[in-house]
């Protein structure tokens, strides 16, 4: 059996309204905001107790979801926000777009920091890493030579 697609990736945050403001910049669009908890949630984290307040993002052509957490209880656990690209784990978002040097001006004011610099891969990209809210890492990727 295989998969039917990629539903969404999860973000915990501490600041759910400066996420949601980051990644609406980004030009993702807000889908909806809730609470969840309960015995599912308990259930389904492995935690006791849960309770987060939760955004929706999807991106413009609709494929791609962005679920950001902000967990009420239990307590966040913080470690170091300003990890390096290889760290053990996921903690990387890739996202197309059209003109990457706007978007990364557009990003800095809502606290978007470039991790090393705008780098080109070969004629076929320009890319780069982001470190935005909370300390994750987006990335940019601007395809080059029109085949957007």
């Amino acid at each position: 059996m295989a998969i039917k697609r990629m539903d969404n990736v999860g973000i915990v945050v501490e600041d759910l309204d400066a996420a949601i403001a980051f990644f609406r910049e980004l030009g993702m669009e807000l889908e909806g905001k809730g609470e969840v908890q309960g015995g599912f949630a308990d259930r389904c984290t492995g935690l006791d107790g849960t309770h987060c307040e939760i955004a929706m993002l999807r991106t413009p052509d609709g494929n791609s979801r962005l679920e950001l957490a902000k967990y009420l209880s239990p307590a966040l656990i913080d470690a170091p926000r300003d990890r390096p690209h290889n760290v053990l784990g996921t903690h990387r978002v890739m996202f197309a777009v059209d003109d990457i040097e706007d978007t990364v001006a557009r990003l800095r004011p809502l606290g978007g920091e470039v991790v090393g610099s705008i780098a080109r891969f070969e004629d076929s990209y320009l890319l780069c890493y982001l470190r935005g809210p909370d300390g994750v890492i987006v990335g940019l990727a601007e395809e080059l030579g029109g085949n957007s």
